[in-house]
């Protein structure tokens, strides 16, 4: 079972509200409920074929139903990321955008981080399509935006402490490093391992983690530094001998 963070105490730097990451939160719960009708907890599956990524219809190996062509295929490279199976689905990549994107904004600005969100998922539908060319199901859900935070998040404070739930619903506080470390390694663990059949598009979280690692190389302010957060020296013990000398003014 992969780990669910719950709450991380890095304070912001450069920014003073995480305007980009409130807004994305709001968009993919508005399409959810509005736009994908969810108020019931059951979606309308019509949303996914109109605005769901389809490898065969990107590669011109098939085609939408007319009435359902409702954008261009190369448009769905985008809008596949703001739609969700079921709200716990919604709900799941919405607490990793609300725990960890705050700081990966703060690293790059509100734009730049936009773009960034906007390219990770690009990056993770493409790496869908390669994965299975020729299949006809759609790719919905943010998880390919969410694993390039979580990269970047990565690269920038390893150390940094977070709240996890995991095997259980007692909160645990780990290092970053240790955490996200843990579920990176699980996502590309789950790739190369994955049948044709799972329902998980594993593939489009490891091109997600790969071009999360690569934009924030680029995309983070000047002044910001990778792995820069190292764990603080343990403190030394003072000797509890007498000394024998006086201090000195």
């Amino acid at each position: 079972m992969a780990p669910i963070p719950l709450y991380d105490a890095k304070p912001l730097r450069h920014i003073r509200y995480p305007y980009a990451t409130w807004a994305l939160l709001a968009a993919n719960t508005a399409v959810y409920f509005f736009v994908e009708a969810g108020l019931t907890g059951s979606v309308d599956k019509t949303a996914s074929v109109e605005f769901g990524l389809i490898p065969a219809v990107f590669d011109g190996l098939g085609g939408r139903p007319v009435d359902l062509a409702a954008v261009p295929s190369v448009v769905t490279l985008l809008s596949y990321a703001f739609l969700h199976g079921n709200f716990w689905h919604l709900l799941g990549n919405m607490i990793f955008l609300w725990v960890l994107a705050d700081n990966v904004e703060d690293a790059m600005g509100h734009v730049r981080f936009l773009v960034f969100y906007c390219l990770t998922a690009i990056g993770g539908g493409l790496a869908y399509i390669l994965s299975a060319p020729s299949s006809t199901s759609p790719l919905i859900g943010a998880s390919g935006a969410i694993a390039g935070i979580v990269a970047a998040y990565f690269m920038l404070t390893p150390y940094a402490k977070v709240w996890i739930l995991v095997l259980g619903p007692i909160p645990v506080r780990l290092r970053a490093l240790w955490v996200l470390g843990f579920w990176i390694a699980l996502q590309v663990y789950s790739a190369f391992a994955s049948t044709g059949d799972s329902q998980i598009a594993w593939w489009t979280h490891v091109g997600g983690l790969a071009t999360g690692a690569l934009l924030i190389l680029f995309l983070r302010r000047p002044d910001v530094a990778l792995f820069a957060s190292s764990p603080p020296p343990r403190a030394c013990r003072r000797s509890k001998r007498p000394r024998l000398t006086a201090d000195r003014d």
